[in-house]
């Protein structure tokens, strides 16, 4: 239950502002739109891009060890990170 807990409080926190919300909030903000109909899109398409992620997550730690994953994810979030902090400079 605790790593349950922990998969869920991680993916909560790193979805909130994030791209994905604030598209859903501009759905929602559409007086045309049901707000029931933007919640069940948006809540089935996270449904279906979490799928995908395990299913690629299953399939290549397979070939690749969960800690190298571990190490590759670091560095292309930090790799993001400079790219739009110097990006914006250049």
């Amino acid at each position: 239950m605790k790593a349950l807990l922990m998969v869920f409080l991680s993916v909560f926190l790193a979805e909130l502002g994030d791209k994905t919300q604030l598209a859903t909030l501009l759905f929602a903000a559409d007086q045309k739109l049901s707000r029931v109909g933007v919640f069940a899109a948006a809540s089935a398409a996270l449904v279906f891009s979490s799928l995908l992620a395990v299913l690629f997550g299953a399939q290549i730690s397979r070939i690749v060890s969960p800690s190298t994953l571990k190490v590759m994810a670091g560095l292309g979030f930090i790799g993001i990170g400079l790219w739009m902090l110097v990006g914006e400079r250049f």
